[in-house]
């Protein structure tokens, strides 16, 4: 048994590796500016956006209705999002001027924001992007109430439960423990199988929990910890279910995919991940497909439904760029709604105008979009900080493992280290 000392010794470690990790990017030198191209022709617009496999023909298509006015060019980012964020990182605090829409994580939004790298959606501009949008992914895209990015993509994560073992899902955490113990007494596949390795994923299902009990990680205006009862009471659920006895044994290792095999080779009675899941179980084991649905994510409290933690991509001006007119109208075509619709049905990504989900050709692809869409129209938002990326990387770290979580004494190193956190700014080079 781990004692006191033992525990908090446990805790403070992953600080010393957050702090040399930060001194470390912080030291890289910069890269190189690359200008775009500005000899009088054609305007060309640099896409930086991540790995979408049909991406390119989104691409082709405001290429065609530009009618020449520019070109886009699709530069793809690695696959990684950390990967991502520090490539764009460097060249923008190098004012590079060849890159002109940015595809950000919703988390960055802020972060880039506050360091000056892109610009102020306004006028029509913002009038155009903000018609329709689902308000959860719209806050992702705002900093100090403007707008600084278009949201083209957004995701939460469902319940997904198997019908065959489960009369009704549950509503709750407590609930669905409860029924995973009744299957495992039974015999029956009984696990609840997510996401709990020291990562981003395991954040935001704390998160998700926090917003649920409602909490606050922040406090209103984002300059101060809070860990206010909500945020003490969700590490106590996130204990208690680490505890419970239906976890995988990968539980504290676990990530999206490892979680997605785990449920398709027949090893869980509930499965909480994103829509992505959908596809691959049709492919991968279409006999278990029949037999799994999906549900509302559960929540803490039975009289309140879950709010729960959005994901998503927004698309960004960078103020460096020499065709910044250009790069708004490119940016707003790459997520209107035509296109919104054929990246949800070819590349899997939700769509964040709400209007696209009324769209027949939704119906196959999304069975699941009324439970996305209840879940949207109540999000819950990761704290909207410059310095998410710092808060980020200590939450993981004193979240991790799950079961070894003290919920007051916890609580109180979180507020110590998010604090700290906040006065870093984000990690900037």
């Amino acid at each position: 048994m781990t004692d006191h000392t033992d525990q908090v010794r446990h805790r403070r470690r992953p600080r010393t590796r957050v702090a040399a990790a930060t001194a470390a990017l912080a030291l890289v030198a910069p890269l190189a500016a690359c200008g775009s191209d500005d000899t009088g022709g054609t305007p060309t617009i640099n896409l930086y956006y991540g790995p979408e496999q049909n991406l390119q023909q989104v691409v082709d298509d405001c290429n065609a209705e530009a009618q020449g006015r520019y070109r886009i060019v699709y530069r793809t980012l690695p696959r990684e999002a950390d990967d991502q964020r520090v490539q764009m990182v460097r060249r923008l605090a190098a004012e590079d001027t060849g890159m002109d829409v940015l595809g950000l994580d919703v988390t960055w939004t802020q972060e880039f924001a506050s360091a000056n790298w892109i610009r102020e959606w306004t006028g029509q501009d913002r009038t155009d992007v903000e018609q329709g949008t689902l308000a959860g992914p719209l806050e992702t895209a705002t900093y100090e109430d403007k707008l600084y990015a278009a949201p083209k993509n957004t995701n939460v994560q469902l319940l997904w439960y198997r019908k065959d073992l489960v009369d009704q899902p549950p509503t709750t955490f407590d609930e669905m423990i409860s029924q995973a113990q009744e299957l495992k007494g039974q015999g029956q596949p009984y696990q609840v199988l997510t996401m709990g390795a020291q990562y981003e994923g395991l954040v935001v299902l704390y998160n998700t929990l926090v917003a649920s009990a409602g909490g606050n990680i922040l406090s209103a205006d984002g300059k101060r910890a809070e860990m206010d009862e909500g945020a003490v009471r969700a590490l106590e659920q996130l204990q208690r279910f680490a505890t419970s006895g239906v976890t995988s044994p990968s539980f504290s290792n676990a990530t999206e995919d490892p979680v997605r095999l785990e449920f398709q080779a027949g090893d869980g009675a509930f499965q909480l991940n994103w829509p992505f899941v959908y596809p691959a179980l049709q492919e991968a084991n279409p006999q278990l497909a029949e037999q799994v649905g999906w549900a509302r994510f559960p929540g803490v409290d039975p009289q309140t439904p879950s709010k729960v933690t959005v994901g998503g991509y927004n698309l960004a001006v960078s103020s460096h760029s020499r065709h910044p007119e250009e790069s708004f109208e490119a940016a707003k075509c790459l997520r209107n709604e035509r296109n919104q619709k054929f990246s949800a049905v070819n590349d899997g990504v939700p769509p964040t105008i709400e209007a696209v989900y009324d769209d027949p050709e939704m119906n196959e692809a999304y069975p699941m979009k009324e439970t996305i869409l209840e879940e949207l129209r109540d999000a819950a938002t990761r704290p909207l900080t410059p310095a998410y990326q710092n808060i980020s990387t200590v939450m993981s770290a004193y979240l991790s493992p799950p079961a070894a979580i003290r919920p007051e004494q916890t609580a109180g190193e979180l507020r110590t280290a998010i604090g700290d956190a906040l006065e870093s700014k984000g990690v900037l080079p």
